[in-house]
């Protein structure tokens, strides 16, 4: 998935896991080893151990890939070179993959955000307003050479174009194809 903070990737991830796909969320790993950024570790090093998480998630999810199973990356993929990496590494497992772009402008994000901050969460920071314009700044939406879906809500929508329930996988050029089906 491709969408910053608040755009809905967890409740589409949850969706597809309701499904049948395993989840995979490098926040609740974090949250889980490390405690909440700023309160139980510094803020300066998320990143060094995010990087331990990301890669042994990594491992986890080619594994799941190889042996046949679907799975989704409840991450945001901010970048190109991000969404490269972990595409090379799908491939690499011999399956097709799906990115799913959730475009949603912050005046909505926002006070999802602000909702989630007030309650007990597994995510392993708290955002300000700031944080989530600077974060905004520094996201890369997938550009028309990255083959995505466009998110509109309806996790239905994604689970057709996965070929769950009665509506048919869309076009393997225009979206990718099942994850865990062998390449075309």
């Amino acid at each position: 998935m491709s969408g910053l903070p608040g755009s809905g990737k967890t409740r589409l991830a949850l969706a597809l896991a309701g499904h049948g796909m395993a989840r995979l969320c490098p926040d609740e790993e974090m949250f889980r080893r490390n405690g909440r950024r700023g309160v139980d570790f510094p803020r300066s090093e998320y990143l060094i151990r995010e990087r331990l998480v990301l890669d042994e998630l990594a491992v986890q999810l080619h594994r799941l890939l190889t042996a046949g199973k679907d799975a989704v990356l409840d991450h945001g993929l901010w970048t190109r070179e991000e969404r490269s990496e972990w595409r090379t590494l799908v491939e690499d497992a011999g399956t097709v993959p799906m990115l799913v772009y959730l475009p949603v402008p912050h005046e909505v994000r926002w006070p999802r955000i602000q909702a989630r901050n007030r309650r007990a969460t597994t995510d392993p920071a708290e955002f300000d307003e700031e944080d989530l314009l600077r974060y905004a700044n520094r996201f890369r939406a997938p550009s028309d050479d990255e083959p995505h879906l466009i998110y509109d809500g309806h996790p239905e929508s994604v689970l057709g174009s996965l070929g769950y329930g009665d509506t048919p996988p869309a076009s393997r050029a225009t979206y990718g194809a099942i994850p865990g089906s062998p390449k075309p």
